[in-house]
């Protein structure tokens, strides 16, 4: 068998076993898979290999003279974070090498060695061990910069969002992700498709919303030569072209119930065919999904059918509308001037602070893409290396930060009725979103519904 080419950024893995033939074969077939390899003769020096080396997947054997793989297993368990190990195990030890799974060992195989069975393990490996790097660099990026991959915000609503992305980007789950238009819908899928094992792979974007619905089956799933009328050529729809990758059906309440039940069928068996075509076609594909309204309001209008919605609903993502988190607009601003100055070859570095304040005043309708689409203007206007107010459209640059309504209190206002106006005048700028005010207040949401309870009881006494 011909080596592997050379991984570009190789795993290190450590192979541990007392047996000297044993080691070495294991060793040399694992760098002939393109990995760099180092051994130990025990645990003992696995131990002491473990600095110089710094390898992030460790196999060994269970069964060594003194220190045995799960008592190695055991020393390495501050580090199972940043290190895989694989414990290699005699056919009458599997229930010793299933307890080592339960003190963190990520999998085990039995001896001999079936050579493909590693190849896989370790391939599955590598691809959690560059995920979890990807992850911690968005981290590191999140804490230095306000960033997350294509996200931008520190906002608590999009902390959220990224805990989320975070567990959902290593799996093979489906995610439905929620949000008004323009708030960053398939910037979210995008990331969860970088973050993800499939990330190499193709990643397909379809607005079921833009398409005619008599061609939309044929953009899903493809038609053969002369289906219909115009179908001059075998087509390949998304799925196809989405295979072992991501497809991202943007607006999916907007696609007709009986294209649903087809999409339903799809993701259950994971076969389609293609429009006018008799043969069924196999497909790998991850499904992310978006729509504009919340879905239970879709699935309860018929807008979204009940068994997709849950089929798809593995994971949810709500986005916050940009009103609800105006403390990530700075930053929002300094993404979008790094990305036009090059786009445009402009040098604006700074918005002066009036023009800052209409900014964060204002309270974007059109979320994130007005957001981007003023600062792009902005930016084209800017003579010299600022925005000022009167770069910024009509509609900003005359509210000039006064477009949400403040709270006005009078002398001898009670602590009562200033507690009920700031929390209808909350309520307000939520759209009525309840979870939401109550974080902005500092609340629980189970007290606002008691204080609300008690507003309706004196407005009835009154």
């Amino acid at each position: 068998m011909s080596p592997d080419p050379p991984r570009s950024d190789p795993e290190r893995v450590l192979i541990v076993e007392d047996d000297a033939a044993t080691r070495l074969g294991l060793a040399e077939l694992v760098r002939a898979w393109g990995y760099e390899t180092a051994e130990a003769a025990s645990g003992e020096e696995a131990l002491q290999r473990l600095g110089p080396f710094h390898p992030s997947i460790v196999v060994s054997d269970l069964v060594m003279p003194g220190m045995s793989g799960l008592d190695l297993l055991r020393e390495l368990k501050d580090q199972l974070g940043d290190l895989a190990v694989v414990i290699l195990t005699a056919q009458g030890s599997v229930d010793t090498a299933v307890a080592a799974i339960k003190d963190g060992a990520y999998d085990y195989l039995t001896k001999p060695v079936d050579p493909q069975r590693l190849r896989i393990l370790l391939e599955k490996i590598a691809e959690r061990q560059a995920t979890r790097r990807e992850v911690q660099g968005l981290r590191r990026q999140l804490r230095e910069q306000g960033r997350f991959g294509r996200l931008v915000g520190h906002n608590s609503g999009m902390r959220r969002v990224y805990r989320v992305i975070e567990q959902a980007a290593p799996t093979a789950a489906s995610v439905l992700v929620s949000g008004e238009s323009g708030t960053g819908k398939e910037l979210v899928a995008q990331t969860i498709h970088e973050l993800s094992p499939r990330a190499a792979q193709p990643y397909v974007a379809i607005n079921c919303a833009a398409i005619p619905e008599a061609l939309l089956e044929s953009e899903i799933f493809g038609h053969e030569k002369g289906a219909f009328t115009g179908a001059y050529d075998r087509r390949l729809g998304c799925f196809e072209q989405a295979h072992r990758g991501t497809l991202f059906l943007d607006e999916i309440a907007e696609m007709a119930p009986a294209m649903q039940v087809k999409l339903l069928r799809v993701l259950q068996e994971r076969k389609f065919r293609r429009l006018g075509g008799r043969d069924e076609q196999a497909v790998d594909v991850r499904v992310l999904a978006a729509t504009n309204s919340q879905p239970q309001e879709a699935v309860k209008s018929g807008a979204l059918r009940e068994d997709l919605f849950y089929r798809l609903n593995v994971f949810t993502i709500e986005l916050p509308p940009l009103r609800e988190r105006l403390d990530d607009v700075p930053l929002l601003v300094q993404a979008f001037l790094e990305e036009f100055n090059a786009r445009n070859n402009k040098a604006v570095r700074v918005v002066e602070p009036d023009a800052l304040r209409a900014l964060e005043g204002y309270a974007w309708p059109g979320n994130v893409r007005e957001l981007r689409n003023v600062i792009e203007r902005a930016t084209i206007l800017a003579e010299g290396d600022a925005i000022e107010l009167r770069h910024l459209p009509a509609t900003l640059a005359a509210t000039s930060g006064s477009s949400l309504r403040t709270l006005s209190l009078a002398p001898g206002t009670t602590v009562e009725e200033a507690e009920r106006r700031l929390i209808l005048l909350t309520l307000e700028h939520t759209g009525n979103n309840k979870t939401r005010a109550a974080e902005i207040l500092g609340i629980s949401l189970k007290t606002l519904h008691n204080k609300l309870n008690r507003f309706k009881e004196e407005s009835r006494d009154e």
